[in-house]
């Protein structure tokens, strides 16, 4: 900024404002106009220049007045934004394709659903192949400590500790162990034991890192059918072997970072994953594949699919009636439909 003799803007456009200067509350009443790159400022009588590049202008927007912030900390105010909009437009300052965008309904329209459309590409496939890169490149013991915080998460909004005494959770981790020799080379894995509300009944589910959560309810039920206790932790070990609770908070991660990067609220994938692993059940496909799993090492015991089949009934008389996929997220019991049933039943 500098002073200068008063020039005539002459054929120039000029507008009238109210000009604050920085250092007095009280605005004058001022005129601007522009001369080439600069812009000319007349309040009462003291001219300025100011290079418009440095000039900071206000987003516009339908209705309210416009400003401009000027680099020596003034401001320029203007309450009619009809006649600020026709200078700058005659002045050929022109405005940005965004703000152009902002005043259509029908480009911000298009604009809603072109993020729409990123954000469901993102899922469907950028998601997915970011939790298979996650799964590839992360270290064992980072995944197990991601688990374990999962875990510690878990117990303090849903899970109770198990009501079998240290002995009881001895020999049941012997038994489901003595069942698993002879299924094949098995990933690495930990058995942990705990309790649910009684809605939520019999269950299993792994956690990354190799973690499976079984529930006293599961044990109970399954207590004399080893060949259906052998296929639920089967099918858990499955999740394991491929490292679905991993690519599944990834998955979810990615899409909660996009939604806050646009919504300006980012968190954590750490504190983000005992959410998602709560809310959101397997993929179909990540449910396909531990099956597979689990099949593969019933019958490497000598067994068949029957006993999954009979716990299909044993679930189906528990929760009939309710809809367990969208009451318990991933705590739900692995729906049995008609897909999942033909393909546990023996040929």
């Amino acid at each position: 900024m500098s002073a200068q003799s008063l020039t005539d803007p002459g054929a120039a456009s000029t507008l009238a404002v109210s000009h604050f200067d920085g250092r007095q509350a009280r605005a004058r009443e001022a005129r601007v106009w522009i001369a080439g790159q600069r812009l000319m400022l007349d309040s009462e009588g003291r001219q300025e220049h100011y290079e418009l590049a440095q000039v900071r202008w206000s987003e516009l927007s339908r209705h309210g007045q416009r400003q401009a912030q000027l680099p020596d900390g003034g401001l320029l105010r203007a309450q009619d934004a009809a006649a600020w909009d026709a200078w700058a437009a005659e002045a050929g300052l022109g405005r940005p394709l965004v703000a152009r965008w902002a005043q259509s309904w029908r480009w911000t329209a298009v604009a809603l659903l072109g993020l729409v459309a990123v954000v469901l590409a993102l899922w469907r496939w950028g998601a997915p192949l970011a939790g298979q890169g996650t799964a590839l490149l992360l270290p064992q013991s980072s995944e197990q400590a991601l688990g374990d915080k999962i875990l510690a998460g878990l117990d303090e909004q849903w899970l109770k500790p198990s009501s079998l005494d240290a002995a009881e959770q001895a020999r049941w981790r012997r038994h489901l162990e003595q069942l698993l020799r002879g299924g094949g080379a098995l990933p690495e894995h930990r058995l942990v034991f705990r309790a649910v509300d009684k809605s939520i009944g019999p269950n299993a589910f792994a956690l990354p890192g190799g973690t499976v959560v079984i529930t006293d309810a599961l044990l109970e039920t399954l207590k004399d059918d080893d060949s259906a206790l052998l296929g639920v932790i089967g099918h858990e070990l499955g999740h394991v072997r491929h490292r679905h609770a991993l690519r599944l908070v990834v998955q979810g991660g990615v899409v909660a970072g996009v939604f806050g990067l646009v919504v300006g609220d980012f968190s954590s994938l750490l504190a983000l994953a005992p959410s998602v692993l709560a809310q959101q059940a397997y993929s179909r496909d990540f449910e396909r594949e531990a099956d597979r799993e689990a099949l593969a090492l019933l019958q490497a015991t000598g067994r068949d699919g029957s006993g999954m089949l009979r716990f299909f009934d044993q679930l189906e008389a528990l929760h009939k009636g309710r809809d367990l996929a969208g009451d318990l997220g991933l705590l739900s019991s692995h729906p049995a439909d008609a897909e999942r049933r033909r393909f546990f039943t023996p040929r």
